[in-house]
Formats: structure tokens, sequence, C-alpha cells
């Protein structure tokens, strides 16, 4: 019996996510266009079409009162953004953490079954608003895929997130002196696998001064690019010096960019390191485990959605 899988959620952030069509074998998928404010009816409409068995909806706090509530498809809701959280070194706070948290609260709970969160340690939070079944980072669709090729000449860098105060100062120095492509507004999957090809170093630089984990970490893996980021929180697995290349002040960026305009291959071990672990996190290896075990889980335990 083959699976169906829709994907919903805003296609400039989460459709590099998603698993593609025809990637694992006996899944059939779709991925359908949804954002804040978007037109509830027609979604539904496309999704009772399509009849998935499984939704994947990444932020689910977007979905309005009761758009899913009654839809005959296991769905699972995939937190994909930073809320105040719980470490080892006590709490981090942030206005701007406090702020997705009050967009999280406004979530239907009638709209999931279950929740995964792409960080491990904002589940104590979240579960006083969704309870967290799993936590694992946003996979990476198969399309970004690529072997990692030779570094020759000066390495062509690029950082993909919308600018802020924090970013600018990270990335103040670094743009003086490297021609760094920066992508400030969001890019849509074709556009994006093309700038994939088309550079061999990615900038991982957090939004705002407080630790975290970005997708784009594992999608310019995946592409087989150098990734220079900032400290991770969590890592996932990943290894600083081993997979990537980690800074924490803004020159150390510059200076790393500025090495391999001397020594473009000084890193090459790292590419090839970080691109096999990418592995970890293909769509197509993820999402069908993903589904079965959450069917096999609703099957067991069943689901607060139908009890609401």
């Amino acid at each position: 019996m083959r699976l169906r899988m829709a994907f919903v959620g805003q296609s400039t952030f989460f459709e590099a996510c998603a698993l593609p069509d025809g990637a694992a074998p006996g899944v059939s998928t779709r991925f359908l266009e949804h954002r804040a404010g978007g037109d509830a009816a027609a979604l539904r409409a496309e999704l009772d079409r399509f009849g998935p068995d499984v939704v994947v909806a990444f932020r689910p706090e977007t979905l309005p009162p009761g758009a899913f509530a009654d839809l005959p498809a296991a769905v699972l809701g995939f937190l994909t953004e930073p809320i105040p959280r719980e470490e080892g070194s006590g709490a981090v706070r942030h206005e701007d953490l406090e702020r997705r948290l009050a967009e999280l609260e406004e979530v239907d709970t009638r709209n999931v079954d279950r929740v995964v969160a792409f960080d491990p340690h904002i589940a104590a939070t979240a579960d006083a608003v969704l309870p967290v079944w799993r936590s694992l980072p946003l996979p990476v669709s198969d399309r970004y895929y690529q072997p990692v090729a030779p570094m020759t000449g000066a390495p062509r860098p690029v950082f993909v997130g919308r600018s802020t105060r924090h970013r600018e100062r990270i990335l103040g120095p670094a743009k003086h002196h490297h021609d760094i492509l920066h992508l400030a507004f969001g890019i849509d999957a074709a556009g994006l696998e093309e700038v994939m090809r088309e550079h061999d170093v990615a900038i991982n630089v957090h939004n705002e001064p407080y630790p975290s984990f970005e997708n784009r970490v594992c999608l310019h893996l995946a592409a087989g690019h150098l990734v220079l980021s900032e400290p991770l929180s969590p890592t996932h697995g990943l290894e600083p010096g081993i997979d990537y290349v980690e800074f924490h002040r803004p020159q150390q960026l510059a200076d790393a960019l500025s090495a391999l305009r001397r020594t473009p291959a000084m890193w090459q071990a790292v590419r090839l390191r970080g691109r096999r672990k990418a592995e970890l996190f293909r769509a197509s290896r993820v999402y069908p485990r993903l589904a079965h075990d959450l069917l096999e889980d609703l099957s067991a335990h069943g689901s607060p959605r139908h009890q609401a």
C-alpha cells in the first residue's frame, strides 16, 4: 500500500525541508503552500483532493483554529522556531524568543496529533502548550544533495538569512574583505538549488545573540559546502572542527575566509566529513520512518485531537 504524505507550510522556508515526490519508494508526496493568514478553506480543499495518510504541518501555530480538527489523516506538527529554553547553565531568554513563544501559544491543539521540535532544549517550554513527542532537526530535501567538488581559486561564500543587527555585526568584517552573497529575503526551492550549485562555502550566523541550531547548516552540508558557523546548540551530532568550522568572533570568520583564499583545500576533509554526516538528515531517510512511527504510535495510544 502506497503511503501518501502532504507537507504544509511556507514554501520559501520549508519546501527545502520536505520529501520530494518519488524520492522514497512507496511514498507519494505533495507540498501545499500555507502561511499565517492564508486561505484555510483552499488549503483544506487541496488536502481533501490529495487524501494524505500523514500531514506534516510546519509551524502549526499558523494554522487557523479548527482547520485540521476533522481531517482524516495523521497530523504531525513541526515546531521550527526557537523559543525560551533551559540549558545546563540556566535559562536562555530574549525578546525575540518571547515573541515566538507568544505566537506558539496561539496554536489550536485540535489541529495536530503529535508534535516534533527542531530543538530538544525547547521541549520543556513547548510542553506547556503542546506536548513534544520527539525532537529532530529539520530534514533536507533530497534535491539538494550533491557530491563534494574540489575547491579551487577564491572561496565562493553565501549566507542565507534575513538581516539583523547581530548578523550584520558578525558578517561586517568578512563582507568588507570578501565577496559574500547575502540572500536576505526568501528564495524558492529551484532558486535555492541554483545558489547551492554556484557556491562552495556557507556561513551560519544566529538570528540574534542566543544559541540555536539552524536548518541551513544541514542544507549546506548536504550540498557539499564547507560550513563556517557560530557555535551550534544543540549540535544534533555534528562536531566542530570535524563536520564544520566553528567561529566565535567576527574577525575569526573573516580570517577563515582569508585562509581559504590562500589555501582553498585546507578544510577539504571537513567538507567531506560534513557531507557524509548530512546523510542523517536526508528527507527520504527521515520521513518514511517518522511517518511509520507516528501511525504506529497513534494506533497504540490514540490522539487528543479526536478527544477535543
